[in-house]
Order: C-alpha cells, then sequence, then structure tokens
C-alpha cells in the first residue's frame, strides 16, 4: 500500500497548520490502496508543508513547500505516479508539475 505523510504541525509565518486539512482532501480523491496519513515535524519547518511518500520495495521520497490551495491536483498526480512505478524509483516526475521541484530527500529502497 502507497503511504502518503503530511505533516501536521508546518505552517508559514502567521499561519495556522494545514496538514490535517490537506490531508483531508487528498483522503477523499485517493483510492483505498493509498493511506494518507498525518505526523507531526518533518523537520522541514522552514519550507510547509512537508510531505512523504512510502511503499515497500520502492525508494522514499520527501517534498517541501507543497501548497494545499494550489497543489491539490499536482500532488495527486504525483501520488498516481508513485503508486504505479514499476522499478521503485520516479524517472521522469514531469507529470507532479511545480512538486517535481520541490523534492528534498529521496532515500534508495
Amino acid at each position: 500500500m502507497t503511504r502518503v505523510i503530511i505533516c501536521d504541525t508546518c505552517a508559514a509565518a502567521g499561519e495556522a497548520p494545514q496538514g490535517e486539512a490537506f490531508a483531508q482532501d487528498l483522503r477523499q480523491r485517493v483510492g483505498d490502496d493509498v493511506s494518507v496519513e498525518t505526523t507531526s515535524c518533518m523537520n522541514q519547518c522552514d519550507t510547509p508543508i512537508s510531505l512523504a511518500l512510502r511503499e515497500e520495495g520502492k525508494d522514499i521520497y520527501l517534498f517541501h513547500s507543497v501548497d494545499p490551495a494550489q497543489d491539490l491536483d499536482a500532488t495527486l498526480a504525483l501520488i498516481e505516479l508513485y503508486r504505479v512505478l514499476q522499478g521503485g524509483t520516479i524517472e521522469d516526475a514531469r507529470p507532479a508539475g511545480r512538486l517535481r521541484h520541490c523534492l528534498t530527500a529521496r532515500v534508495p529502497r
């Protein structure tokens, strides 16, 4: 199962955290084979919101600066791209739009 993990404490200066609401939006739009979870602090506080993708046998990806207001469709595209990976590594991230430039880390399987 693909796991999407979103920081629920990330917030831009002067704003309330948006991670839980973003997670709820995603949960309503992904399939049963995707688990959308939240966690507290992914150590990217200067670039909210953080999002990680994990699945057995695949590389782990960590993204920063995900904006729920503008990146919902790009996040859904990224999740689908990751979900259907055959080799465990994203080779072409163009379907993820702006988010392909927000990659912080890739942890090899």
